[in-house]
């Protein structure tokens, strides 16, 4: 996918296997799966983390292909899914550090700069969420209250 900002290209990230089906080499079930996720879940793991682990401790290459449900569907169904998306929490944290940063250097303008896109992003998500209805009608995002959102 194409830089929005920087005139660039990008680069290639890596691509899923063609197959959809399970792996005769895999020696998990769905249900295993399930409680595997749900365990690293509670233990407080975000979604892409819990992928991680899991492709990387257990040898479970793609939890779709086993459960036919992703990582968030499961957290779903289980009540588990923290109040806001991943990537949002993720950007709201950036922005705490670009704040932070900003404070003791105040000549920054690149870190401005990178603020100023950042924020822009997280309200372009949000109105995605919102659409969405993963977010509530009645949220938004405040730059002076965005270290509240975060904890």
């Amino acid at each position: 996918m194409a830089r929005m900002y920087s005139r660039k290209k990008g680069k290639s990230g890596s691509t899923k296997p063609l197959t959809k089906k399970a792996y005769s080499w895999m020696s998990y079930k769905a249900k295993e799966v399930e409680l595997l996720v749900v365990k690293l879940a509670k233990e407080g793991n975000q979604t892409s983390k819990i992928g991680l682990i899991l492709r990387d401790t257990y040898g479970i290459p793609d939890v779709k292909s086993i459960t036919k449900k992703s990582i968030s569907d499961i957290l779903e169904k289980r009540k588990l899914l923290p109040k806001l998306p991943e990537n949002l929490t993720d950007l709201l944290k950036r922005i705490i550090e670009l704040q932070k940063h900003i404070e003791t250097n105040k000549k920054d303008m690149v870190a401005k700069r990178g603020l100023q896109l950042t924020e822009s992003k997280v309200r372009r998500l949000t109105k995605y969420y919102k659409n969405t209805e993963k977010l509530p009608q009645d949220w938004n995002y405040n730059p002076k209250r965005v270290r509240l959102l975060v904890d």
